[in-house]
């Protein structure tokens, strides 16, 4: 019996150690050589669990949903309880809490420009030289500096606030043009935290890259920023077919800008094959492929940015499509790496106003009208009319002192906008909400992530798993 106690008491302290040291070793800096950070704008828990319906069912799963860590993100702007994306995904990139507009700046940074008056889009001297707070740096210059490849991927302009958030610093997200400026080496203005320049941007955008002749241009200078990344080695496409024909194999340097403006969302893509864009999870894997050839790893940045346009414009068929485009894009990643050596973050800057109302039957379509789950047939307002299932709180959508009767209205067509608690008044005007997002993350260094976190701690636990 005493040698059955010395056992076990060894047995003990053998296991606690082996704890510890695989709790250190969980933990440990430089772990992940490659970290893909997915972001799917305005993508808040509704969303997620509409999506899930809309592709799977209730009882599926979405590719980001099959992650082993999962932890609840704060997202407070430094100056709002509603963050815009701006400071949202400047803090996941710097660890810095900022004002609402503001992009990779310090906390004392406000929105105008050097006159002190609000901010006049199009403008291409958006911040004073000093006196209006200073860059704070992101991962992605920080995995530059660090000799690895780096890339951007969006739906949305490439100088939109999500991914200009990985590369420039400007007081006001609006400075567009200066931002495209930023990420052009041997430009003016470009940001020297790139080194020899950022090795994979892709998205919308063309319109702040070409100079004001160009007709659809936005740009006030005559600057001609293709011309200027061409003349740097960059193979510039605006085109799925140009797209195609690119050979990761054989390129180190790429932009593609596919469309003037924001790309298309993914239902209208898919449905119109005049529409010549690649999706997002083509984007993903050529750019894997591309960055991959650094033999010290990379950082990707990933967005699915137009969840976050569909959802201000109260239209949730398109904002849930995205969604799934989004999550392909995160299972065409997981395809192509090793999670032993690759970090996959994938989360939200922020929510939005769409609630999941009622209580329909199993199986009854998400875009449909509520139903009652005794019998199927449809529920009804106190006035006798149907509802949908899916509403906003606010928005642009229809909302009238005598609500319409919506039980001939296909609501699931394609166009068919929700209806809102509060008219805000244009299309498009649907505020984003204050609420927690989800976290989902899997592979190297990603057992940090757990419990509610403020949006700045990703930053640290990302970092740390680069060993920076």
């Amino acid at each position: 019996m005493k040698d059955y106690t010395l056992f076990s008491s060894t047995l003990k302290k053998t296991l606690l150690i082996t704890c510890l040291a695989s709790a250190s070793s969980a933990y440990a800096a430089g772990e992940a050589k490659n970290v893909i950070f997915f972001l799917g704008d305005g993508m808040g828990p509704t969303t997620v669990t509409a999506s899930r319906i809309y592709a799977y069912g209730e009882s599926g799963k979405l590719t980001m949903e099959s992650l082993r860590r999962t932890a609840r993100i704060k997202t407070f702007s430094n100056d709002a309880q509603t963050t815009d994306s701006a400071p949202s995904m400047s803090a996941y990139m710097t660890g810095v809490k900022m004002n609402n507009e503001v992009i990779s700046m310090s906390p004392d940074t406000k929105a105008f420009d050097s006159s002190a008056k609000p901010y006049i889009s199009g403008s291409d001297t958006t911040c004073p030289t000093s006196g209006n707070g200073t860059p704070v740096t992101t991962l992605l210059e920080l995995a530059k500096t660090n000799g690895k490849a780096v890339g951007a991927v969006t739906t949305t302009r490439i100088t939109h606030a999500t991914p200009a958030a990985t590369f420039s610093h400007i007081c006001n997200r609006d400075g567009e043009n200066d931002i495209a400026s930023q990420a052009v080496p041997g430009n003016p203005r470009y940001n020297a935290k790139l080194g020899d320049g950022i090795d994979v941007l892709l998205g919308g955008g063309l319109r702040h890259f070409q100079p004001s002749t160009t007709s659809g241009s936005k740009r006030t200078d005559s600057q001609d920023l293709v011309a200027q990344l061409g003349a740097k080695g960059y193979s510039v496409v605006t085109t799925k077919t140009a797209f195609n024909a690119i050979n990761p194999a054989t390129t180190s340097k790429l932009v593609g800008l596919f469309n003037k403006d924001h790309m298309n969302y993914d239902l209208d893509r898919v449905k119109n094959a005049s529409i010549d864009e690649p999706s997002l999870a083509d984007m993903t894997t050529k750019a894997i492929d591309v960055l991959s050839k650094n033999n010290k790893g990379y950082f990707l940045m990933v967005e699915g940015g137009r969840i976050d346009h569909a959802l201000h414009g109260t239209n949730a068929k398109r904002a849930l499509q995205d969604t799934i485009a989004f999550d392909n894009a995160i299972k065409a990643a997981l395809s192509k790496v090793d999670l032993k050596n690759t970090l996959i973050v994938v989360t939200a800057d922020h929510d939005h106003t769409m609630a999941f109302n009622g209580y329909s039957h199993k199986g009854n379509n998400i875009l449909g009208l509520t139903t009652k789950y005794q019998d199927k047939k449809l529920a009804s307002d106190v006035n006798g009319k149907p509802y949908t299932t899916l509403v906003f709180g606010n928005g642009g959508g229809a909302r009238d002192s005598v609500r319409a009767d919506l039980t001939n209205v296909d609501t699931t067509a394609d166009d068919y906008l929700q209806e809102v608690g509060v008219k805000l008044g244009t299309a498009g005007s649907e505020t984003h909400g204050g609420g927690d997002v989800f976290l989902f993350s899997s592979g190297a260094g990603s057992t940090g992530f757990k419990g509610t976190l403020d949006n700045t701690k990703v930053f640290n636990v990302v970092k740390t798993a680069f060993g920076f």
